[in-house]
């Protein structure tokens, strides 16, 4: 790599760590000045302590973690904020302490601190300004498209949360509604049982010892942890063999789950695999052919809190078998309803899925490519890049 135009110097020498003041949230007057702590920005006050731009950096709990703030804010007591100290492009010295993962040097073991020390002994190159502010611009680009992907991932949520509440409670066809125990619902939805829904099973874990049950793995065997990012179970962190799915309980395509066992309680979740099994904390449905699978899984998602409601009191929540398939709740007779609810919901699940996808790829563009700008693997010097976003900052 070649950077011998570039300074050679320690951190300690180009910006230093001052200490953010406290301010409860009982002391924070209404306004529009951001108040940041070690995780980011936790509410808004009148009045600023720092004027911007500037660079908020966790101090204490979230240890290393970088913000930026574009005008004035009020970092408390838990930050360190930035003084630059050798007058670096703002930006630059932002993406530069991303890369430097400073949440590594993490100096106590109790409770969680950053020594302003360690940061100062960091030796870096830096580039000339100039490049300092084609680097930012370019890295600033990604990760404006990258906000603007969780934007779209996050709206998305929020309207798939709300037509899953119009959904279930006045379905498609606009017939009137009756008053339930649930509140009110479509005339024609009747209430069932879990258990006349398809038959339910509870998941079981193969011997772990034997790793011809996990070695080399083929089918996946789901767990909660796997349930919850999206409606859809596309992976599972452990696969089991062909001798595994002999000793387990296997689920055919589009079985609904539902984490019964533990904190993670009343996560859902639809097999996509031709052939998957679960863990004993999941109790899955198989739905029978005269329900629609995914409209299951809709209904339980909407329903996740009722149903997980049923947990027997135990220092470990358990929502059993038997008590799991009594539980009621209220479904279109109509399959063709149930399926064009589904649809409707599958439709955003289907931009959630390529926007997150997107998201993703991004993430690691930018991760990559933060790296190689500032160790000089890729140089920017002489391109044309349009900096007016980021300079005299």
């Amino acid at each position: 790599m070649n950077r011998t135009d570039w300074k050679q110097t320690r951190l300690g020498s180009e910006l230093e760590l001052l200490y953010g003041r406290g301010l409860p949230a009982s002391a924070r007057v209404a306004g529009d000045v951001p108040v940041y702590g070690s995780n980011g920005v936790v509410g808004l006050h009148n009045k600023s302590l720092v004027e911007g731009p500037g660079i908020i950096v966790g101090r204490k709990g979230s240890v290393g973690e970088v913000a930026f703030s574009d005008g004035p804010f009020w970092p408390i007591d838990t930050t360190y904020y930035v003084a630059n100290r050798g007058g670096n492009n703002w930006h630059f010295v932002y993406f530069l302490l991303q890369h430097l993962q400073l949440t590594g040097l993490n100096s106590h073991s109790t409770v969680p601190g950053l020594n302003r020390e360690s940061v100062y002994s960091i030796e870096w190159a830096f580039p000339p300004k100039s490049e300092q502010e084609k680097i930012a611009a370019v890295l600033w680009k990604i990760q404006k498209t990258m906000e603007i992907e969780d934007a779209i991932v996050r709206n998305a949520h929020d309207l798939k949360k709300s037509l899953l509440r119009r959904l279930f409670t006045h379905g498609l066809r606009g017939e009137p509604l009756k008053e339930t125990e649930i509140g009110p619902l479509p005339e024609s939805w009747v209430e069932v049982t879990i258990g006349s829904l398809g038959k339910v099973v509870t998941g079981t874990t193969p011997p772990t010892a034997n790793r011809e049950f996990y070695d080399p793995g083929e089918f996946q065997f789901i767990a909660p942890a796997d349930l919850g990012q999206t409606t859809f179970i596309y992976t599972a962190e452990k696969k089991i063999t062909q001798q595994g799915l002999a000793v387990s309980r296997v689920l055919p395509k589009h079985s609904v789950c539902f984490v019964c066992i533990g904190s993670s309680i009343g996560k859902v979740g639809v097999t996509v695999g031709a052939v998957s099994t679960t863990n004993q904390q999941i109790n899955s449905v198989i739905v029978k052919s005269d329900h629609d699978p995914l409209f299951v899984g809709y209904l339980f998602e909407f329903k996740s809190s009722y149903i997980a409601s049923f947990t027997s009191p135990s220092p470990v929540p358990i929502l059993s078998k038997g008590k799991f398939e009594e539980i009621k709740l209220f479904v279109s007779p109509d399959k063709d309803e149930q399926r064009e609810i589904a649809d409707i919901l599958q439709t955003v699940d289907r931009k959630i899925d390529i926007h997150e996808s997107k998201k993703r790829s991004l993430q690691d563009l930018f991760k990559t490519t933060l790296h190689k700008l500032m160790t000089a693997q890729i140089r920017v010097n002489d391109l044309d890049i349009d900096t007016s976003e980021v300079k005299g900052t």
